[in-house]
């Protein structure tokens, strides 16, 4: 019979096993995460203190920004402190806390694209409309919407988590707390907890991408029937180029993750598609955008100017 003695904490068996790998992955990821704190610091820097971003696209992409380096420190932080660690151990609080935030930050961000969409949207196909639709009190209140729907959809995952029974092992074959480890581990009926990460977390994920796409749908068709300028034309498409490269990079390993069977994965593809949406996708959004985006890059220019 198993084992029904209360789980106090958890074992993070991290990305390996090779004690030589260690170092270098240490070195790689701290590198990674200090250049996503800064890229995306300094976004948040420039939108905040330049007036000429204090617009709706860069309003929303402050708070991309400020989800990214939340988004990785989520999990970042405790992966490296591991890498030195021989206990790699995390408290059930702790675990519990984790597993929040990052559904948390996730699935706000996962809305956030949408929204970025929408602004768009209403900027290309609605341009004499733009200020007053997008106004400040109306990009505000939709942005605040999102960051509390994405809390009480992190909040429901990680009180039914809790109140799960643990036993046997207390070994998390991940580098950070999940709903589908943790899943592993649990004893009892856990069917619940998986109609709950397969449709509500599911529908978190893929609802807001297909408003994306729908919105990326009218954009184009309205500027293939109603511009006949060329000029406008990639004018239009080059200010959406940006938040789609970031809107593909964040999807892809997120649908893979949630849509793909759970009989058919691996531990070892899952860290991997993991690893891909906690630590590279917050590291390249600011990449994309600095390096796409006219204004944004002028921004940064004219603040470096000011420090010197």
């Amino acid at each position: 019979m198993l084992n029904q003695t209360s789980v106090t904490e958890f074992l993070l068996l991290g990305m390996t096993d090779i004690q030589e790998l260690q170092p270098f992955l240490f070195v790689v990821f701290l590198t990674i995460y200090f250049v996503n704190v800064t890229g995306n610091g300094a976004i948040l820097m420039i939108v905040i203190s330049d007036p000429r971003l204090h617009l709706p696209m860069y309003f929303f992409l402050g708070n991309l920004s400020c989800l990214d380096i939340c988004y990785s420190t989520v999990t970042l932080p405790k992966m490296l402190e591991n890498f030195f660690s021989t206990h790699k151990a995390i408290s059930f609080v702790g675990c519990i806390s984790q597993l929040h935030f990052f559904h948390f930050l996730g699935s706000t961000e996962a809305m956030l694209l949408a929204v970025m969409a929408l602004d768009r949207f209403v900027a290309i196909c609605k341009p004499l409309h733009y200020t007053v639709i997008m106004n400040h009190q109306c990009s505000t209140q939709m942005a605040s919407t999102i960051w509390v729907i994405g809390f009480f959809h992190a909040l429901l995952h990680s009180i039914m988590t809790s109140h799960l029974n643990f036993c046997g092992s207390n070994q998390i074959h991940h580098f950070f707390c999940d709903i589908k480890p943790l899943l592993e581990l649990a004893c009892g009926h856990i069917e619940l907890n998986q109609w709950l990460l397969n449709t509500v977390t599911g529908t978190m994920a893929i609802g807001p991408f297909f408003l994306t796409l729908l919105s990326y749908f009218y954009i184009i068709t309205y500027l293939v029937f109603k511009t006949h300028s060329c000029s406008m034309l990639h004018r239009a498409l080059s200010t959406c180029a940006s938040h789609f490269m970031v809107v593909i990079i964040f999807y892809s390993p997120v649908v893979f993750t949630y849509i793909h069977p759970a009989s058919g994965s691996s531990m070892d593809q899952d860290r991997v598609i993991a690893i891909m949406y906690t630590v590279v996708t917050p590291v390249l959004n600011p990449l994309v955008y600095t390096l796409r985006n006219k204004e944004v890059k002028r921004a940064l220019i004219r603040m470096i100017r000011r420090k010197l």
